[in-house]
């Protein structure tokens, strides 16, 4: 018996929609980030990009636990003198909640050169509507429900 290594030939890429009302932002994330890298797959192997595309509609109804929505803070410095920037995920929900998401997931990818091809896979969505119905084929079922 011959060890499967993958080629490129063999990647099959799928679409996947994920529905964020009324779930936890890390769990969506976990989910998302695992589509992405291909952990699914039986294919699955670090070094090459094997993941899917994934979907996410309505991050504007996401949920949070704790005190997360006060004391979560997105920082960013624009490497000029009074150029640091604070801003509470309340405010991020707010202004851009498809950044929130995106974010979560992409601290949930491995940070080499392959997390700018998987983030490329991710489009994220504040409402109902996207333009990807079409490749679409089913959506995603979560792995774990939600117990809320």
């Amino acid at each position: 018996m011959k060890t499967f290594s993958t080629k490129a030939s063999d990647i099959n890429r799928e679409w996947h929609l994920i529905d964020a009302s009324g779930r936890v932002l890390g769990e969506v994330a976990t989910e998302s980030a695992k589509l992405l890298m291909g952990k699914h797959k039986a294919m699955f192997c670090r070094h090459m990009d094997v993941g899917d595309n994934v979907v996410v509609v309505n991050a504007s109804k996401i949920k949070v636990t704790g005190n997360k929505l006060k004391g979560k803070m997105y920082y960013r410095h624009s490497n000029y003198p009074g150029g640091f920037r604070a801003v509470s995920l309340d405010e991020q929900l707010a202004k851009d909640p498809r950044k929130a998401v995106e974010h979560a997931v992409r601290g949930m990818l491995p940070h080499n050169r392959l997390e700018a091809r998987m983030m490329n896979r991710l489009r994220v969505f504040a409402g109902e509507e996207h333009p990807h119905a079409g490749q679409i084929s089913a959506p995603a079922t979560p792995s774990t429900p939600s117990e809320n």
